[in-house]
């Protein structure tokens, strides 16, 4: 297996690089403990954020990533190679022996102690019922692990007696989870059963400067009809921002082959998967509000066995102009230009699409394939 992952390495390149441009019109994808959109300052200028975790999960749990690689079920239906990232994995196995007619007392601590094999369990809380079937901090289940706690939870309503020590054997070194392999998981009880992630992905920032907003807005009551009040039904304020984002990808094509147990066609659908999300899809806050959808204007990808590196910098000085994202991708690719020039080309192989042109160039299907050799 090891010298089929090293023959991959050294025929496409180890390293898989996304540099995309996305401009989202008035929005709040992503918001901080005060409803406002998160910012970051980066060159002396403050920029709009939008968080790795916010990115990865609307990429991971969207359409277009079930489409390709399939959605976490349990109750023995057919399972795509999705894990499920959970709390509360102990209520669902406690349901399930219930309705395994399994006595409520004799659920409630076998379910604690299924559970409590992924983490540790919270502590007994008489306000909150229950509550002790949840492990402190979440953790990430692969397909494997889903089988092989749906087998003891009907071993167990079976025999109507209480699992074993070999029972509890139920983490799994294989595994078949598309976003385990892709973001990781840490177990903190059982680091022998970490994975590491085999994709990291920056905050996006945007390349110009940019300011929250403040959206003042009413709300009109269908069945006033102003005979005594023409005041609003509601009165209301919220933040938004706008801009266009670099988006930086890093994947270690080899490690998520690896993280897979070798399974080149689904290392190859992740890959196609993850890379059309984050092109397609958007983080999902206030869209009712906003309808902030957006595709990427522009996408680099890069191939190669070298160091990896963001070309952030290209926007350390803050883009203006009425062409922010044609100067956008002039910057980006001047410093990479730069950089090459300095330390070697970073990179053997690359493709690339721009909608910036009457005329654009390349196109995402051309983007999927290129990062998807294997």
């Amino acid at each position: 297996m090891a010298k089929k992952t090293e023959t991959t390495q050294n025929a496409q390149g180890r390293f898989v690089q996304l540099h995309i441009l996305t401009s989202y019109p008035p929005a709040n994808l992503n918001r901080d403990d005060l409803g406002r959109p998160k910012t970051a300052l980066l060159g002396g200028a403050n920029r709009l954020r939008i968080s790795s975790q916010s990115l990865k999960r609307a990429w991971r749990t969207s359409e277009v990533f079930e489409k390709s690689i399939g959605k976490p079920v349990m109750d023995g239906e057919e399972r795509g190679s999705v894990g499920i990232r959970t709390k509360e994995m102990g209520k669902q196995i406690y349901e399930q022996l219930i309705q395994g007619g399994v006595k409520e007392k004799d659920s409630l601590l076998w379910a604690v102690q299924i559970a409590g094999v992924f983490g540790k369990n919270k502590a007994k809380n008489k306000d909150k019922p229950l509550q002790e079937l949840e492990i402190e901090q979440m953790a990430h289940f692969s397909p494997e692990e889903i089988h092989a706690i749906e087998s003891l939870v009907s071993k167990v309503s079976k025999e109507k007696k209480a699992p074993d020590e070999n029972d509890l054997k139920l983490l799994k070194k294989e595994n078949s989870a598309a976003d385990i392999a892709m973001f990781g998981r840490m177990l903190a009880d059982s680091p022998a059963y970490n994975i590491e992630a085999a994709v990291q992905v920056a905050h996006a920032i945007t390349v110009h400067k940019a300011a929250v907003e403040d959206d003042f807005f009413t709300a009109v009551d269908d069945l006033n009809r102003g005979e005594e009040d023409m005041g609003a039904g509601h009165l209301g304020e919220a933040e938004f921002g706008a801009g266009l984002f670099y988006i930086y990808v890093c994947i270690n094509a080899e490690l998520l082959l690896e993280n897979l147990n070798g399974n080149t066609e689904l290392a190859q659908k992740s890959l196609r998967a993850l890379t059309e999300a984050a092109l397609t899809v958007a983080p999902t806050g206030k869209q009712n509000s906003y309808a902030s959808r957006a595709r990427a204007s522009y996408c680099l990808a890069e191939r190669g066995d070298q160091q990896p590196r963001s070309l952030h910098v290209a926007y350390l000085s803050p883009v203006s102009g009425s062409d922010p994202l044609g100067t956008a991708i002039k910057n980006l690719k001047e410093i990479r230009n730069s950089m090459d020039s300095v330390y070697g080309q970073c990179w053997e192989r690359a493709a690339e699409f721009d909608c910036s042109t009457a005329k654009p160039g390349g196109s995402v299907n051309e983007i999927l394939t290129f990062v998807s050799a294997l």
